[in-house]
This record gives structure tokens, sequence and C-alpha cells, in this order.
């Protein structure tokens, strides 16, 4: 686990930071929107970026990308792992396709599998 990367995502009161995050990914607000299937209104007012639904969301993407990273190299690797690379066990669905869809608990099981020495 990136502890690093953790702590820099997380604001001081214990939410994630739709800012912070983005900055760690050399991205936009914008693109962080596409990312989470949360809308770019809900991402730059943080009243709404603080509400449970977008927390919850926005936690599932740190919580993936941070379980992945040792495997990757990197926290911006790990990030393009989870934006484009196909999951042959979801019929070909990205990570990111995934958690916008409600399935992160899936790929959740997933990567413990695998990290478990499970088959993909």
């Amino acid at each position: 686990m990136n502890n690093e990367f953790t702590h820099q995502v997380i604001d001081e009161d214990g939410y994630v930071s739709p800012k912070a995050l983005a900055d760690q990914f050399h991205t936009t607000i914008k693109e962080l929107s596409h990312l989470t299937g949360l809308s770019i209104n809900i991402l730059s007012k943080k009243a709404r970026a603080h509400s449970k639904i977008s927390q919850i969301r926005l936690r599932e993407t740190v919580e993936i990308i941070n379980r992945v990273t040792p495997w990757c190299g990197n926290v911006f690797q790990a990030y393009a792992w989870y934006r484009s690379e196909p999951l042959p066990s979801f019929g070909d669905l990205t990570a990111e396709d995934l958690v916008k869809n409600g399935k992160a608990e899936a790929i959740k099981r997933y990567i413990e599998r695998i990290a478990e020495g499970g088959y993909a």
C-alpha cells in the first residue's frame, strides 16, 4: 500500500480531496469527473464533494489505485492501469468502468484474489 499517496489525497478533515486527487494524477477536476463518474459540479464544490455518495466513489477510486500501485510501479502507472487495462474477468471492462457502474466491491475482490495468487 502507498500510504504517502493516501495521505496526500485525504484532507485534514478525513475527506478525499478532488483537487488533491487530480493533482496526484497531473490532471484536472473535469478529467477526474470523467474518471469517477461524478459531475464536475459535485467535485468542484466542497460541500458536494464531501457528501456520502461522492466520498464513497472517491474512496473506492483511491483504494483500488492504492492497492495496485505496488504492482504497477508508481501511482501514475496505477492510474493508467485503472483507466485503460481491460479486465478479461469483467468482459474487458476497465476498473474505471466498473467503479462508475457501482461494481467497486467486485473489482476489489478481483484484486484481492490476484494478490492471494489466484488467476485474473
